[in-house]
């Protein structure tokens, strides 16, 4: 098992040139529906960063010592993204729910809705430290692609008016596929990390004094680490190059690709 991430971490940073590309392939299209296109130009600008100066949020982890490797920027910006890209895939039900099936677009709904859920659960463990909420903010992106292949597995069923696009549910259902088995695992790990971790030095002090210090901390912070563990070891890497570098933004492209006028 590899113990260092040092050549991975810096392989990542060719990730940003993939979001660039596909930034500027975007910036391309005319006449784009902009509910496609701007969220979608949001996730590759801020992927690219994120390549460019990876962060991890657990102890405030960095590969480089730089004002660029802030955990606040990195999160603040990463709120933005994350709300954009779910809004487009909820985006992307609505437009093949061509029958106007009203749970699936209430469905869709609660998809963004639990976005922004899960951004305040991981604003709060960034700032309390407090390491269950990293597993409820994962819980929520668990419910957020269960709820996507649910949909996505009754319009391929039971819609036939779509022509090139229902490729789009196959992708769908391609990634919940692999995504949801992976998640579990993933909450498995997060929920044994947030049971090890003592709090009853934290508890006694009060909640406004802990935010300022929080706040303080992810603005200040930086922990240079190349070691597997600091990066949550196989399932950290694989979350940064799947999220950041690869399957997201490819997916993503190809979303715009697919519902942009010819």
């Amino acid at each position: 098992m590899v113990r260092d991430y040092s050549v991975f971490l810096w392989l990542l940073k060719l990730g940003a040139l993939v979001n660039l590309y596909f930034l500027l392939g975007t910036l391309a299209i005319a006449g784009a529906d902009p509910l496609v296109l701007v969220p979608a130009q949001i996730l590759f600008a801020v992927s690219a960063y994120r390549c460019l100066f990876p962060v991890r949020y657990e102890h405030n982890i960095v590969l480089h010592d730089s004002i660029f490797s802030s955990i606040f920027v990195t999160r603040l910006l990463a709120t933005f993204s994350e709300v954009a890209y779910i809004f487009l895939f909820s985006h992307v039900l609505r437009v093949l729910n061509v029958d106007h099936v009203e749970w699936i677009i209430v469905l869709s709904w609660l998809m963004v809705g639990q976005v922004a859920i899960s951004q305040c659960c991981v604003w709060t463990a960034i700032l309390l430290e407090e390491f269950q909420y990293y597993f409820y903010e994962e819980l929520g992106w668990f419910f957020i692609f269960a709820a996507n292949t649910i949909s996505s597995l009754y319009l391929i069923l039971t819609v036939d008016a779509l022509g090139g696009r229902k490729v789009l549910l196959v992708l769908n259902l391609s990634f919940g596929a692999l995504y949801l088995p992976w998640q579990s695992l993933h909450l498995r790990s997060l929920r044994a990390e947030a049971r090890e971790q003592d709090r009853s030095a934290a508890s006694s002090i009060p909640i406004s004094i802990r935010l300022a210090d929080g706040l303080k901390r992810a603005m200040q912070v930086k922990n240079p680490r190349t070691d597997s563990a600091s990066w949550g070891g196989t399932i950290g890497l694989t979350w940064m190059t799947a999220y950041w570098a690869t399957l997201i933004p490819m997916w993503t492209y190809y979303i715009v690709r697919v519902l942009a006028p010819r």
